[in-house]
């Protein structure tokens, strides 16, 4: 990711955009933050706010004329929120506290002409700053209405504690101003409360307050709004700053004063909620009421729909910043590898943000950067990328005409998955197909979203290459695809042929009459890779209205759709986090799923929901199949072995080629124990039958005194296995299992 591509990235989200009422503020007051404290009774703290960025704040928060109600977005859920009336009671309630120390000294003076509110604003701002201010004026606080004993006064002390020093009983002209622009850096003149004969220096820039006269700045006349009024204070300031430092006078002013914020709130789920302060007389809990009332507005849409974003508690602009900087790192541990492969890559973010940003591309990038730099982690994706190539094997694969024929005009490809989790459902699928259509062949083959989720580009291009010369030796028919994952990645890589999914040729054809009628309700899943298939979604919807099924829908649906959890090898890459989210999709609904993705189903199963895939309605024997569990990795590696072997022998009458290998003679049996490690540790029986093998040949291993049990390793090619295991004759019963990729100097495996 290139510097550019970050600032891209991070002025798309908005979650740190201004919220709306800060923006609408002339003096950027943080009003969330002010009422989060208030309505946490922390009137003191709450107060601290206000101070922090109020001229006088004694004095302008009881006059403030509160514009950011009009832009308050709770403006159309019961109105918007009393700032005004809370910024009053919080002024006359809140503990006192000493004026801003100032910045240390600039050793430039500055001369502030009139004593309404602007100039004693902006002789606030400039001493703050350092500068060395004096106040001159006639009156001090000329114009301002009466406030209560003390109150004024305490904030003209501020002033002065601030060192600003206050010349009163003076009549200005334009001679003495003309005097002090020679005397000092710079001069403001607070034009409203001066006669009409001391402002002929002619109209102040709207910008930046200047004059022809060099060093002279002057407020714009008519201006009755305190804050407004505070904030050309503070406009003068800042102006002077700049004129002083020989800076750009207009350079980066964009946001003094209002201005337009991108932030966006979404009020779907919003309980409209009317004020019951009154304008009078208000107790705390009435201004604690009041600001509960406030949104304490945010984007987080994304995060709020999707448990990987939720799980790293931060949200995409802050995710860009990692991911850049953990591609930057030359030495040293990159930290957010695994957030980078926990992304599901669904496109969810995308489909709720206001502004289309996509995790999932970041997060696919860098991942193929990551691939390209040699700086994945081996761990990440390799089991699920031997599992492709296992799927892609002799064992597994297979490319036929229907039996009997030697053209095909459609192809059925029910994807690896299906035919590892319910090979006899595709099995049958397949014969109703021949049935119904006549000429259709067959692939058993993976489509390539392990490669292309893994971020690796190249395996990603030859696997659809070696798919494509397949298909066209087969004579390009058209293909029939079950899996939604496999329909998307078809589509991609094959854009020259003819696809459709199995789902809208059973809403064309009608389903088998022997399909069961479902006892519902049902709650629909739709995967992820169905998120912007209309039509898919509505074929399967159609099918389930036309089997009977009584259906509800998750409020995340449709479009915007969760992951199950297995989507960009989440579940490889992150196994704690794929169950999390699996559970969290499982748990939207009381009622059974159904769904037409068969890791989506499996999944969910995997966490105890009772789900089912579609196939298990329309060509599945099994009594109660929604009970049925999710197969283990070895299981799922014999589903496909067992199904290609009992196509060739019962369809085609072949005999498998594949030759068995000598791993596969050792008979072992696992404890439930060891079974639940190899799952969780992804080891295959198979890597446990080549440890037990070469330890037949080698004779190397441990004995335990107390058990018996003998312990040995094997290291196949860069996982070491280790095997705790008895003998029973001539079988193995296994009781533990381990595995690493640390390789151990000076033992040979």
């Amino acid at each position: 990711m290139e510097q550019a591509d970050l600032r891209r990235l991070e002025s798309q989200c908005v979650q740190e955009e201004t919220p709306q009422c800060v923006a609408a503020c002339p003096l950027h007051v943080d009003a969330k933050q002010f009422c989060k404290l208030m309505a946490q009774r922390r009137i003191d703290k709450a107060w601290q706010v206000l101070a922090k960025t109020m001229p006088l704040p004694g004095v302008l928060a009881r006059m403030c004329g509160e514009p950011c109600k009009a832009a308050c977005v709770r403006q159309d859920v019961g109105g918007p929120i009393n700032m005004g009336t809370m910024e009053r009671y919080c002024a006359e309630n809140a503990k006192p506290i000493n004026p801003p120390k100032p910045l240390p000294a600039r050793n430039k003076s500055v001369g502030v002409v009139g004593g309404g509110f602007t100039g004693l604003c902006a002789a606030w701002e400039l001493a703050r700053r350092g500068f060395e201010t004096t106040l001159y004026c006639s009156q001090l606080g000329e114009g301002l209405p009466p406030f209560p004993e003390g109150v004024l006064d305490r904030e003209l002390t501020g002033l002065e504690t601030m060192g600003v020093k206050i010349e009163t009983g003076f009549d200005a002209s334009v001679s003495f101003i003309r005097t002090l622009i020679g005397d000092m850096d710079a001069v403001f003149v607070d034009s409203d409360v001066l006669p009409e004969s001391v402002r002929d220096f002619g109209a102040p820039d709207e910008l930046t307050l200047g004059t022809q006269e060099h060093g002279l700045f002057v407020s714009l006349q008519g201006e009755d709004s305190a804050i407004l009024q505070a904030a050309t204070g503070r406009r003068a300031a800042n102006s002077i700053e700049r004129f002083t430092q020989g800076v750009s006078m207009v350079t980066g002013r964009e946001l003094e004063g209002p201005y337009e914020t991108r932030l966006y709130t979404n009020l779907d789920n919003v309980q409209s909620l009317t004020s019951a302060l009154p304008e009078r007389d208000c107790s705390e809990l009435d201004v604690r009421d009041e600001a509960k009332r406030c949104l304490q507005c945010e984007c987080m849409e994304c995060v709020k729909s999707c448990e990987y974003l939720r799980h790293y508690k931060f949200y995409p602009k802050v995710y860009a910043r990692q991911i850049y900087n953990n591609e930057s790192i030359v030495m040293g541990t990159r930290q957010a590898n695994t957030m980078i492969n926990s992304c599901m890559l669904c496109g969810l973010c995308e489909t709720v943000c206001p502004e289309d940003f996509s995790m999932a591309d970041v997060c696919l990038e860098a991942r193929r950067t990551m691939v390209e730099g040699d700086k994945m982690p081996p761990s990440a994706h390799e089991f699920a990328l031997r599992d492709m190539a296992f799927a892609n094997g002799e064992k597994c694969s297979l490319a036929k005409h229907a039996p009997g024929t030697d053209t095909s005009d459609y192809l059925f490809f029910p994807g690896c998955q299906l035919t590892a989790s319910d090979p006899s459902g595709v099995e049958a699928a397949y014969a109703d197909l021949r049935n119904r259509l006549g000429n259709v062949g067959l692939m058993l083959h993976c489509c390539g979203a392990p490669a292309e989720w893994s971020g690796r580009v190249v395996l990603e291009r030859d696997s659809m290459n070696d798919l494509k010369q397949i298909w066209e030796s087969l004579g390009a028919p058209k293909i029939i695809a079950a899996c939604p994952t496999c329909l998307k990645s078809l589509r991609a890589g094959l854009p020259n042929a003819e696809i459709t999914s199995h789902w809208s040729l059973l809403r064309v054809l009608g389903i088998r009459e022997d399909s069961v009628s479902p006892k519902g309700p049902f709650a629909i899943n739709d995967p992820c890779a169905a998120r912007h298939d209309v039509v898919l979604r509505e074929d399967i919807r159609s099918i389930l209205d036309t089997l009977g099924a009584d259906t509800v829908e998750p409020e995340l649906s449709g479009e915007t759709t969760q992951c199950c959890g297995y989507g960009g090898l989440l579940s490889e890459a992150n196994p704690a986090l794929g169950m999390h989210v699996a559970a969290k999709r499982a748990e939207a609904r009381e009622e059974d799923y159904v769904t037409y993705c068969v890791m989506c189903r499996d999944m969910m199963a995997k966490t105890g929901k009772r789900a089912l895939h579609l196939y298990d309605l329309l060509y599945s024997e099994v009594n109660d199949p929604a009970a049925r569990p999710s197969p283990g990795y070895s299981e799922r590696r014999e589903n496909r072995v067992r199904l290609k072997e009992h196509l060739l022998r019962n369809l085609w009458r072949e005999e498998p080629n594949s030759v068995a290998e000598l791993f596969e003679s050792i008979d072992v049996s696992f404890t439930d124990e060891a079974l639940q490690r190899m799952e969780q540790r992804r080891i295959l029986k198979s890597d446990v039958q080549k440890t037990l093998l070469a330890v037949r040949e080698s004779g190397k291993r441990f004995v335990h005194a107390e058990t018996g049990h003998y312990l040995t390793s094997h290291r196949p090619v860069i996982v070491t296995y280790w095997v705790e295991y008895e003998e029973q004759g001539k079988s193995y019963l296994v009781h533990n299992v381990w595995s690493h990729r640390m390789h151990i100097k000076g033992v040979k495996s």
